[in-house]
């Protein structure tokens, strides 16, 4: 079915107390109108259009390269007035019309669709839920006996009975409804109200003037449903958000350690047998082969890490590569480019920087490599370093297999170290060294007997 997907976006969510406009913030990674084009995205709509209004600019921005329409909302004068402003663009060929929130971040694939289907092109359809607590919110309230699929009326808390108030299914605001219907409706909205506003729950009334059947549909769950309006919402719906992906992740067969404490921000995909303990953020894109265990507060972006593999707590990762049975961390650091080899070794307070490290490569310990080709076995000593960095370019240190780097040594690139070779501890290497040979790069040790070392002076009185 073609389907117009409208999305409000124009308030401005004083209440976030914040500088950016509401529908930027975040969850997962992405922002709250993110969330929503992406499942708009989701239903099929062939033309999604976006109502901005508080810092348009800024949010259109944040949608760039999208397929999508923009029409401003200024000022903003209810949300009748906000499809008023959206009714020239919507494409008269799409039967039926959605209308989303860009503050209602997790609405469900299937809900939606759920809700297009009800509506068919024919009939006014509306989401709803059913609250413990329905207290200030508008009761949907149906026909009696037959009829009573059919929605008689949105009635306002303030404006309910006692029998209206003791209602408990609710309107969310989000409603599908015939395109050509809803924009006689919204048309002729009035703004004849204490708030000089214009609001787009006056369609029901109208559609049940003329005869055209309003239905509800049941939303999945409460988050689905939930708008962000403050910080402390913002918050639950991450939470919300996060236990979804860690079921997922269950469902899979992962073992997490609590999955009240993991973050996905992004795509995480896993094989068999993988655990993951406590604290742990994952980012972009990341693969997790079978059997792989990340251990606490770890942050892993844009990588992908090879069956087998080990990864100690406080690890951080960016858009690297990690072969199988390799151990990494605790306390390491993988920046871009960095691609390690089955088995490879990579140890406390070590950073590597665009590296290669071929398989069964060893910096255990307080090392740095950057700009740098591994062979394989090769084995780097505590506190060395590759000064690969010149004040103005970057050069690259190639170590052939089966190299062994004593501690403490720094190798200033362009340099290459011959297979087999060995560098001394405490070395400066700035020549080629050769193949299977020792090197070494150090100033004459020298003692000075009778040497006394400063004293500070006396503080003047």
């Amino acid at each position: 079915m073609a389907l117009n997907v409208v999305i409000m976006a124009a308030g401005k969510g004083t209440r976030m107390k914040s500088a950016i406009p509401k529908v930027l913030h975040k969850i997962a990674g992405a922002s709250l109108l993110d969330h929503v084009v992406r499942a708009a995205a989701a239903l099929g709509s062939s033309r999604t259009v976006v109502i901005t209004g508080h810092g348009a600019e800024q949010v259109e921005a944040s949608l760039a390269g999208r397929d999508l329409r923009f029409v401003r909302q200024e000022p903003q004068l209810g949300t009748g007035h906000a499809m008023q402003q959206a009714v020239p663009a919507l494409d008269d060929g799409n039967e039926t019309t959605l209308v989303l929130y860009g503050d209602v971040p997790l609405i469900g694939t299937a809900s939606a669709k759920k809700l297009v289907a009800a509506c068919g092109g024919r009939q006014l359809a509306l989401l709803t839920i059913e609250l413990a607590d329905p207290s200030g919110y508008g009761r949907i309230v149906r026909e009696q006996g037959p009829a009573a699929a059919q929605v008689r009326a949105i009635v306002e808390h303030k404006d309910a009975t006692p029998a209206q108030r003791a209602i408990r299914e609710t309107y969310t605001g989000i409603m599908a409804a015939p395109t050509a219907l809803l924009k006689r409706w919204v048309t002729a909205l009035r703004n004849d109200n204490a708030q000089r506003e214009y609001y787009l729950t006056d369609v029901v009334a109208m559609a049940v003037a003329a005869g055209v059947p309003v239905v509800a549909e049941s939303a999945a769950s409460e988050a689905e449903v939930a708008g962000v309006n403050s910080p402390q919402q913002l918050a639950e719906l991450e939470r919300a958000w996060q236990r979804t992906q860690a079921e997922a992740l269950m469902e899979a067969g992962v073992r997490l350690a609590d999955p009240a404490r993991l973050d996905v921000r992004g795509t995480l995909t896993t094989g068999r047998d993988v655990e993951i303990d406590v604290g742990c953020i994952f980012e972009g894109t990341v693969h997790l082969a079978d059997g792989v265990r990340i251990g606490a507060h770890c942050v892993i972006r844009d990588t992908r890490i090879g069956e087998g593999t080990q990864v100690q707590p406080f690890t951080h990762m960016v858009q690297a590569v990690v072969g199988a049975r390799a151990e990494i961390g605790p306390f390491a650091r993988l920046r871009p480019g960095a691609e390690l080899g089955a088995e490879v070794h990579i140890g406390n307070f070590v950073e590597v920087k665009n590296s290669t490290l071929a398989a069964g490569a060893k910096a255990n310990h307080l090392a740095y490599l950057g700009d740098a080709t591994v062979g394989a076995r090769v084995n780097y000593g505590a506190g060395s370093i590759t000064a690969n960095y010149d004040g103005a370019n970057k050069h690259r240190t190639v170590i052939g297999d089966d190299v062994h780097v004593g501690s403490n040594c720094v190798l200033v690139a362009p340099l290459t170290i011959g297979a087999g070779a060995t560098i001394g501890g405490g070395s400066t290497i700035n020549k080629d060294a050769p193949a299977g040979q020792l090197t070494i790069a150090r100033a004459k040790q020298m003692s000075f007997p009778g040497w006394k070392r400063p004293k500070k002076a006396p503080k003047a009185a």
